[in-house]
């Protein structure tokens, strides 16, 4: 599996997965029923966004992370991160090599931290991948994304300091 920088013409290839995860609404906090147009505009933000892909031995793109600063101004410090993988290619490690390179590219970009605002609860698997990637769950806001089959499910935020500066204030 290879990870690169995601171009214009990899859009035809995440859309359909991106789709189809949005509408599912098992995982993202999109509306379920978000427009192409308006998904390719939050997926591919202007710099310092970044926007990467995970392609197969094939080519086939497998799955797309997202990352960039949490927040503006004196919160710019902190980056942020969202990861579609393609369900059919689910236990392939395209989760953990995409989260690894967000991860990475962070740390090269002087990033304090990162910081992840809505993992649902009910996605084990990512939250299990996160902690394993070093991440800690800070709290969990109980009953914040209504998923389709559980009900009312809590929302972790999520946080992993790059320097023990990152959380002293130093």
């Amino acid at each position: 599996m290879m990870i690169r920088e995601a171009t214009a013409n990899d859009w035809p290839a995440i859309w359909p997965f991106m789709r189809d995860i949005a509408a599912a609404g098992l995982t993202f906090s999109w509306d379920r029923d978000i427009t192409e147009e308006a998904a390719r505009h939050r997926w591919f933000p202007a710099p310092p966004g970044r926007t990467i892909v995970a392609v197969d031995d094939a080519g086939t793109v497998i799955g797309t992370a997202v990352s960039g600063p949490n927040k503006e101004g004196p919160a710019a410090h902190i980056a942020t991160a969202s990861f579609m993988v393609d369900p059919r290619r689910f236990g392939h490690g395209a989760g953990r090599a995409l989260g690894q390179r967000v991860v990475e590219q962070a740390r090269a970009d002087g990033f304090r931290g990162m910081q992840f605002n809505a993992v649902v609860e009910a996605n084990t698997r990512a939250v299990e991948l996160w902690h394993s990637l070093g991440f800690q769950t800070l709290t969990v806001v109980p009953g914040a994304f209504h998923h389709p089959t559980e009900g009312y499910v809590g929302l972790h935020i999520m946080f992993q300091a790059f320097s023990p500066a990152a959380v002293e204030g130093g």
